[in-house]
């Protein structure tokens, strides 16, 4: 369950319906359940056997293959704590409009108390002040995970025992509120009717296997440090293909309870739904707010379910983000638990300080870019490597098959040896190419600049941390 808690995350209602918006609706629907097909449930398969059979966090997998692989796993490490420390931002964001739905504070212009609650300024490069509200918001969330996690994974199983069911649930209600609506079928319409002159978009597929890699935690080591603590006869690809579909599933339904929302706004504003659906995460914190004020009833009530059920999709994925990286740090020092959380939790804290400037929202946007669309691909790319060629993707599947009711073919083994690989070469030199040829959102090209920066420095920085001698003995 824990693991259906990582992968049903933020990426599935705030940022699916987004990705989903901004790459032409229901087109978006085919390249992203191929993607799953493809390469996720694949990947994930590889992952759980792996975390399954060697025990251990994602370097200690990648250094009982070789130790010059060892920087491999640490790599997934950096950039799955570097999503943690952004996601945090976005929790304290959902946090703080938990409390202003209660009077929809946002009132008329949701665009513009979103601007000044961000306190959002001109460039990425003109910082402003600090948001203290949203820092007491993001010290909470910190502070929430580090109380989860501490106690180990017996606390994490209670949690989630919560966490999981409800903000499905939240979900549910807000679809069928959603689809009860006026003009509701317009926006399902554009949800779920394909255009298929999207699909010839290099784009929308590179969009399409991003989200699976955000969503599903692949390449991330979080999959692998969970399924360290499967039994040693639990079924492997039974796990991995519920923790998939109910993934896939969840963002579907993400995609009913937003897009009616937006029939019903273009219905009540006379604007059409192309129009009223701002990029990015104006979405969630500006559309849906401008939709709640228009409810006829009960519009604080929905607003408040709406931004619970981002708290708890999120904090599950947030704590198995931390606890990927501190099962990774445990074992290469030997140091305890709770030490370990605290470091993590804490330096995660103060890097999400720059996060809550005025200039915050800009750079969330170019890291979350830069680390799904490149860090996670090449790290994916080096699991098909690793896994595949170095280690036998062979070994693993007979061990899955040895643990499983389903049974994995030889076909499995070209998909993670060609298909995957060739796959995810293309998302990168395709990516490539349209930020050389496009940019990114209008940012200047010196923000873009750093965003990549980051994903080659969080490279180097595992690098040297696999160079450190000391290692616990878990070989």
């Amino acid at each position: 369950m824990a693991a259906v808690g990582s992968a049903v995350g933020l990426g599935n209602i705030w940022r699916f319906p987004y990705v989903c918006y901004q790459n032409g609706g229901g087109a978006f629907l085919i390249p992203y359940f191929v993607a799953l097909f493809t390469v996720g449930i694949p990947l994930l398969v590889v992952e759980f056997g792996i975390g399954q059979w060697f025990g251990t966090a994602a370097p200690g997998s990648f250094r009982k293959i070789g130790k010059k692989w060892e920087w491999a796993g640490w790599w997934a490490l950096a950039l799955t704590f570097l999503i943690a420390v952004y996601y945090s931002v976005i929790m304290a964001w959902c946090l703080s409009y938990l409390f202003h739905s209660i009077g929809l504070v946002w009132g008329s212009d949701a665009a513009a108390f979103f601007n000044s609650f961000l306190g959002k300024t001109s460039s990425p490069f003109v910082l402003g002040g600090i948001r203290t509200q949203i820092v007491f918001a993001l010290l909470f969330i910190w502070t929430s995970i580090y109380l989860i996690l501490y106690k180990g994974i017996k606390s994490i199983g209670k949690v989630v025992a919560i966490t999981v069911p409800l903000p499905t649930i939240l979900l549910l209600v807000i679809a069928i509120r959603g689809i009860t609506l006026p003009g509701a079928l317009d926006g399902l319409d554009f949800y779920l009717t394909p255009h298929f002159s999207k699909l010839a978009s290099p784009s929308v597929w590179l969009a399409a296997y991003a989200q699976i890699f955000f969503s599903l935690g692949l390449a991330q080591g979080i999959m692998i440090v969970y399924a360290s603590h499967l039994k040693r006869r639990d079924d492997v690809t039974n796990n991995a293909f519920i923790t998939a579909l109910v993934d896939g599933g969840t963002a579907f339904l993400a995609g009913f309870a937003v897009f009616s929302v937006l029939g019903y706004l273009s219905y009540s504003t006379g604007a059409s739904i192309q129009s009223i659906a701002g990029s990015g995460m104006g979405l969630a914190f500006i559309t849906y707010p401008t939709a709640i004020s228009n409810l006829p009833v009960a519009a604080a009530l929905f607003g408040a379910i709406f931004f619970i059920a981002l708290l708890t999709f999120g904090i599950d994925s947030a704590f198995s983000m931390v606890e990927s990286v501190t099962g990774g740090i445990e074992e290469k020092w030997g140091i305890s638990k709770g030490k370990a959380t605290f470091l993590v939790c804490a330096l995660g804290f103060l890097m999400g300080v720059p996060f809550v400037t005025g200039a915050g929202s800009y750079w969330i946007d170019v890291t979350d870019h830069f680390v799904s669309n490149f860090g996670l691909v090449f790290v994916g790319l080096m699991e098909c490597i690793v896994f595949g060629y170095i280690m036998g993707v062979e070994h693993i599947r007979e061990h899955v098959n040895e643990v499983s009711d389903i049974k994995l073919g030889k076909w499995w083994d070209y998909l993670i040896k060609f298909v995957a690989p060739a796959i995810l070469i293309f998302i990168a030199v395709a990516s490539l190419v349209e930020l050389l040829n496009k940019g990114y959102e209008g940012l200047p090209s010196g923000a873009l600049a750093i965003g990549g920066a980051m994903v080659v420095l969080t490279m180097l920085i595992s690098i040297i941390i696999s160079k450190v001698k000391k290692w616990r003995e878990v070989l």
